[in-house]
C-alpha cells in the first residue's frame, strides 16, 4: 500500500473513497460515444440500434467484429472517464469538508482558550478577593494568558483530563504548563500490551506500572479487553492500549466516552475508533474502543491466538493514528516487545512526517525468544512496503529468510533499545541470550542498554507494610522477630526467634524446579530448620508435588501453605531468615529483591544462576543488582548459609543490615539507565 494513501485518519480521505469505488458492484455508465468515419463525418454510435443487420464489411472497410471490438473499447474508455469524473467531484466535496471542519476545529480551539482564559481570570479574582489560597497572582495571570494565546496546540489536548477535576489540580496543571514543564522536560509515550493492576500477564506489566511511578510527565499505551483500546492518561502519566476481556475494569474511576472522531487505517481501510477516559489510583486512562475489529480484543486470553500478528498490529497503527489526531508531539515513543515492535516501522515509513518530527523511538525487550515470524505480505494490512522491508538490513529474518521478523524490526527501527535483565550483561545477551538476533544484536550494539528490574518499594517495605505486626528497618531489627514468631504461630510452628526460618515462593511447580531444590538442599544440615512454602497463586497438584520433596527433609520441619494469601506472603518475607528462590532474575515474582528489602537472605535454585552469577562481579557491563548478588548471596550454597548464620552471627547480620539499604526498586538503577536513554535520545 502506498504512503499516500495513508492521511490523517481523523476523516476518510478522498483516495480511501476512490478505492472503495474501484472495489464496489457497479453497472457500468452508458455514456455517448462518438468515433469518425473515413470521410470525416461523425457518428453517434449511442444512436445505433442494438439489433443492427451488418455484411462482413460495412461501407468503411471495417469488418463487423473489429467494429463491435472498437465501439467496447471506446465505450470502457469513456465510462473510465466518466467514473474519474465522478471520482473528482466526490474528492472536491470531501476538500470541502476537510475545509469546513478545520474552520470548526480552529473555532473549537478559540472557544477552548476563551474558557480557559476566563478561569484564569476568575483565579486571578479569586486571588485578589482572598477567597482562593494558593490562586494566581495577576503577573502570572498575564504570562499564562499569553501562553494560551500563542499555543499552536488545541488547549483541550492538554487539559481535557484535568478540567473537571477542581481548581487547585487545573491551577497546578496551568502552573507546570506556564513554566514550560512540557517544553523541557521528557515527554514520553509507552505503547504496550500490559499495566498492572489493570491486565498483567508478565513482567511486562509491573515493569510499565514501576516506571511510571518514577515520573511526573508520561504517557503510556495498551491493548485492553471486551471490545475496547485502551490508552491511559493520568495527571502526571498517559497510556495508549487495547481493553483484553480479561481486563479488570473494577478500580476504573468516571469512565466516560468522549467525543472525538478517531479513525485507524488496517487492511485498506479506515475504521472508527470510540475514545473513553477514566482513572485508575489517581492516574487517567484513555480507552480506545475499536467499532468493525472489536473481536481482536474481545477475548479471555491476552496472548497465544493465530491472529497475534493483526491484533496486535491493529494496535499499533490505532495509537500512532490517534496520537496524530490529537496532536500530541511525544520526546519518545516507548514500544515493548514484539506485540508493538511494528511501531517502528511505522513511525519512520508513515508518521515521522505527520508533525512527530522530533520525535524518536525506544524499545524495551523483556524476552528475546518472542520475535513473532510472519509472511512479508501481512506488513500490507497496516500499511508498510512489503517489498521495502523484506530485507536483510531491515525485517527479513535472519534465519528463515522468507519470513519477516517483528522483533528484528523493532530493533532496527527504534534509536534506543532495552534489554531488561538483572543478571546477564550485554555481551553475554548478544553472544548467548539473543536467539536467532546475534548479528543483528551486534550491529546495533552501540544503543543497546541493559537495565534490571525493580519492585514496588511503596508496597514492599518492611518499615510501613501494612500487613506486619510490626514494623522494622536496617537500624531496628526487633520488629523481624516479631515477624518471625508471629508467622511460626499462624502456621503452628513451634515459637522460637532463634530458629532459623527457610521461606521458598514459587509460581509454579515442575520437575525441573523440584530437582534443583533438591539439589540446593541436599548435603545441607536441615535438622530443627523450619521451611515454608508457598506459592503466589493457587496451585492445585503443587501439594502433592511436594510430598515427594519432604523425604529430601526428613530432619526438618515442613509446612506447605496450599493457598495464596497476600498478607502471609507478606508474613513469609519479614518472618525467613533465608529465602530459596525460583532465581536472582525474577521479573513476574520479583522474590529476590524483595527478600533482600525484608532482611532474607536469597539463595536461588536455578541452575542457570548459578551457572553464570560467579561472572557478573567482573563484567563491567552487568548490572549493579548482578555485582552485589555476586559478591554477596549468589555465591554461597544453602548449607553455606546456614553454618554462616549458625557460627558468625554478627558478620551475617552485618550483610543483611547492608543488603536492606540498598535500593533495588523501580526507582533506583532501572529508573537511572531509562533517564539515560531517553535524555541519548531526546538529544539525537
Amino acid at each position: 500500500m502506498s504512503m499516500n494513501f495513508l492521511i490523517n485518519a481523523a476523516i476518510p480521505s478522498p483516495l480511501y473513497f476512490s478505492q472503495q469505488l474501484n472495489t464496489t458492484n457497479r453497472k457500468p455508465i452508458r455514456a455517448p460515444l462518438r468515433c469518425s468515419t473515413n470521410n470525416g463525418e461523425v457518428n453517434d454510435l449511442s444512436t445505433i440500434p442494438s439489433q443492427i443487420e451488418l455484411g462482413a464489411q460495412d461501407n468503411t472497410g471495417v469488418s463487423k467484429e473489429e467494429f463491435r471490438s472498437s465501439s467496447i473499447e471506446r465505450e470502457m474508455k469513456n465510462n473510465d472517464i466518466w467514473r474519474l469524473f465522478k471520482e473528482a467531484q466526490r474528492n472536491i466535496l470531501y476538500l470541502n469538508k476537510q475545509r469546513l471542519d478545520a474552520v470548526e476545529e480552529l473555532n473549537k480551539t478559540n472557544r477552548e482558550k476563551q474558557l480557559l482564559l476566563e478561569k484564569i481570570e476568575q483565579l486571578e479574582v479569586e486571588k485578589q478577593a482572598g477567597l482562593g489560597k494558593g490562586m494566581i497572582n495577576s503577573g502570572e495571570a498575564s504570562n499564562l494568558r499569553k501562553l494560551v494565546f500563542d499555543y499552536k496546540v488545541s488547549v483541550a489536548d492538554l487539559f481535557a483530563d484535568i478540567l473537571p477535576e477542581g481548581d487547585a489540580d487545573l491551577l497546578a496543571e496551568l502552573r507546570r504548563f506556564g513554566s514550560g514543564s512540557k517544553k523541557n522536560g521528557f515527554h514520553i509515550i509507552h505503547i504496550c500490551t500490559e499495566m498492572d493492576p489493570l491486565v498483567s500477564i508478565g513482567s511486562l506489566a509491573s515493569y510499565v506500572t514501576g516506571l511510571s511511578g518514577s515520573w511526573e510527565q508520561w504517557e503510556l499505551g495498551i491493548p485492553g479487553n471486551k471490545e475496547t483500546t485502551l490508552k491511559i492518561v493520568l495527571k502526571h502519566l498517559r497510556f495508549h492500549g487495547s481493553m483484553y476481556a480479561c481486563m479488570n475494569l473494577d478500580g476504573v474511576q468516571g469512565l466516560r466516552e468522549i467525543k472525538v472522531e478517531c479513525y485507524s487505517y488496517f487492511n485498506g481501510q479506515l475504521h472508527a475508533n470510540k475514545i473513553w477516559i477514566g482513572v485508575v489510583s489517581g492516574i487517567g486512562v484513555t480507552f480506545i474502543q475499536p467499532l468493525h475489529y472489536s473481536s481482536f480484543f474481545n477475548r479471555e486470553s491476552v496472548y497465544g491466538y493465530s491472529d497475534d500478528f493483526e491484533r496486535f498490529t491493529y494496535f499499533s497503527r490505532a495509537s500512532l493514528d490517534y496520537i496524530v489526531k490529537s496532536r500530541k508531539q511525544p520526546d519518545v515513543l516507548h514500544i515493548h516487545n514484539w506485540e508493538t515492535a511494528i511501531v517502528g516501522p511505522l513511525f519512520w515509513d508513515i508518521f515521522v512526517k505527520q508533525g512527530l518530527e522530533g520525535t524518536r523511538i525506544l524499545l524495551s525487550c523483556h524476552n528475546l525468544n518472542s520475535l513473532c515470524l510472519e509472511h512479508p505480505d501481512k506488513l500490507a494490512l497496516c500499511g508498510l512496503d512489503p517489498a521495502r522491508l523484506h530485507r536483510p538490513d531491515r525485517l527479513q529474518d535472519n534465519t528463515k529468510t522468507h519470513l519477516v521478523n517483528i522483533l528484528k524490526g523493532g530493533v532496527v527501527y527504534s534509536n534506543k533499545v532495552v534489554i531488561v535483565s538483572s543478571m546477564h550483561s550485554k555481551s553475554r545477551i548478544i553472544r548467548s541470550l539473543s536467539h536467532g538476533l546475534e548479528s543483528t544484536l551486534a550491529i546495533h550494539q552501540d544503543k543497546l542498554l541493559v537495565a534490571p528490574c525493580g519492585f514496588d518499594s511503596s508496597t514492599w517495605d518492611p518499615s510501613n507494610d501494612k500487613f506486619l505486626t510490626e514494623n522494622y528497618c536496617a537500624e531496628d531489627m526487633k520488629g523481624k522477630t516479631v515477624c518471625k514468631v508471629t508467622l511460626q504461630q499462624q502456621l503452628g510452628l513451634s515459637k522460637d526467634a532463634s530458629t532459623i526460618v527457610v521461606g521458598c515462593i514459587f509460581s509454579d511447580v515442575s520437575e525441573v524446579f523440584l530437582e534443583n531444590l533438591k539439589a540446593v538442599v541436599r548435603g545441607a544440615n536441615v535438622r530443627g530448620i523450619q521451611f515454608v512454602f508457598t506459592g503466589t497463586n493457587k496451585l492445585p497438584s503443587a501439594s502433592r508435588a511436594l510430598v515427594s520433596f519432604q523425604e529430601e527433609l526428613k530432619d526438618g520441619i515442613v509446612i506447605f501453605v496450599d493457598s495464596y494469601d497476600d498478607a502471609l506472603l507478606h508474613l513469609i518475607f519479614s518472618g525467613s531468615d533465608i529465602i530459596l528462590c525460583h532465581s536472582f532474575h525474577d521479573p513476574v515474582l520479583q522474590v529476590a529483591l524483595k527478600a533482600l528489602k525484608y532482611g532474607a537472605a536469597p539463595i536461588a535454585v536455578t541452575s542457570s544462576d548459578i551457572e553464570f552469577r560467579h561472572f557478573a562481579e567482573f563484567d563491567h557491563e552487568s548490572t549493579r543488582f548482578s555485582r552485589f548478588i555476586s559478591s554477596t548471596f549468589g555465591n554461597i550454597s544453602l548449607s553455606q548459609a546456614l553454618e554462616e548464620i549458625k557460627n558468625n552471627p554478627l558478620s551475617w547480620k552485618r550483610k543483611i543490615k547492608d543488603a536492606m539499604l540498598q535500593d533495588f526498586s523501580w526507582d533506583a538503577d532501572c529508573n537511572d539507565i531509562h533517564i539515560s536513554a531517553y535524555t541519548a535520545i531526546k538529544n539525537l
